[in-house]
């Protein structure tokens, strides 16, 4: 089974949990590192996810991917939340980023620009608007979403 294949399965073997205890799934990860096959699951809930929380879940969907063996190879099953500097993927993620600062990289440059820090003024569905640039010279630049490579919280010192 493919990567993609793999995530959606695990996304749609846990999602009915979450619903039930209130949890976000954030993302599902499948990759292979250092020799070695990770399943990272990654969840959140309004005011943040503890290790208890954390660990229920896991516990969970080790026992659907015990029962159900949907993935071939060895991995190790990783539960987390998504930490400070959290992903944005689906709309909802951009609508609660409004206001905030992100680092969004696009695939090719926007007004000579690949990369994009700081506040996130606006998000319609369609377009975002990042308040960008060194401070003092930073400006609004909006472009389509469907031109970002990437896109999370940051925290700006």
């Amino acid at each position: 089974m493919s990567a993609s294949g793999v995530q959606q399965t695990v996304a749609d073997m846990v999602s009915p949990f979450l619903d039930r205890e209130g949890f976000e799934l954030v993302d599902v990860e499948y990759v292979s590192e250092g020799g070695n096959r990770f399943l990272r699951v990654y969840v959140d809930k309004e005011g943040g996810i503890d290790i208890d929380e954390c660990g229920r879940v896991s516990e969970y969907l080790s026992e659907q991917l015990d029962q159900n063996d949907p993935i071939p190879d060895a991995y190790i099953l990783e539960v987390s939340s998504p930490g400070a500097e959290r992903p944005l993927k689906k709309p909802e993620d951009f609508r609660r980023a409004v206001g905030k600062d992100v680092y969004i990289t696009t695939y090719e440059p926007i007004e000579g620009m690949k990369e994009f820090e700081g506040p996130l003024v606006a998000y319609d569905g369609e377009t975002v608007t990042v308040k960008a640039g060194k401070k003092g010279k930073a400006k609004d630049v909006t472009f389509g979403a469907d031109r970002i490579a990437s896109a999370r919280l940051t925290i700006i010192f």
